[in-house]
């Protein structure tokens, strides 16, 4: 049981006074580790299989505590972030600006706080309408596809003015 809250709550996240600021910035440290380290097709395999393991896990957690604190579920919070950075620094590699990088990952983080907390459209209709893991996992997810293209956006913006 433990290790089911340490993975839920992405390695005690969950229960820091700010959880979804402290899982995204995490989850932004580690991403950028394991890119350095083992690249990019790492780390989206990682966060297409953690998203599938925690739909389950998350749903088994709601089904035992139905009245959980929702915010005590940061790992969605992780995922969302990888596919932001994902996104935003595949530009980056590609953009020929001072600092791409480290800009890059800034914006993704910010980009995907963004999404999450605004809900527009079809993220905010997945938090509302999809019950349990699914929806939790999936509006992250889109979140962090929003903020990926927003930071994106940004870069190339950026790129333009310099």
């Amino acid at each position: 049981m433990h290790l089911r809250r340490l993975f839920i709550g992405f390695f005690g996240t969950g229960s820091l006074p700010y959880p979804r600021l402290s899982a995204s910035v995490l989850a932004t440290i580690l991403g950028l580790i394991i890119l350095h380290y083992t690249g990019m097709e790492t780390l989206f395999m990682l966060a297409f299989v953690i998203t599938i393991i925690a739909v389950f896990e998350v749903n088994r957690y709601l089904m035992m505590y139905p009245d959980a604190n929702r915010s005590k579920i940061t790992i969605s919070d992780a995922t969302g972030v990888w596919m932001s950075l994902l996104i935003t620094l595949s530009t980056a590699f590609a953009l020929n600006i001072p600092y791409a990088i480290y800009i890059g990952s800034i914006l993704s983080l910010v980009s995907f706080l963004f999404f999450q907390t605004w809900k527009p459209s079809t993220i905010g209709w997945m938090y509302r309408t999809l019950k349990g893991g699914l929806g939790i996992l999936l509006g992250n997810i889109f979140a962090g596809l929003g903020g990926g293209l927003l930071g994106a956006l940004l870069l190339m913006i950026l790129e333009k003015l310099l």
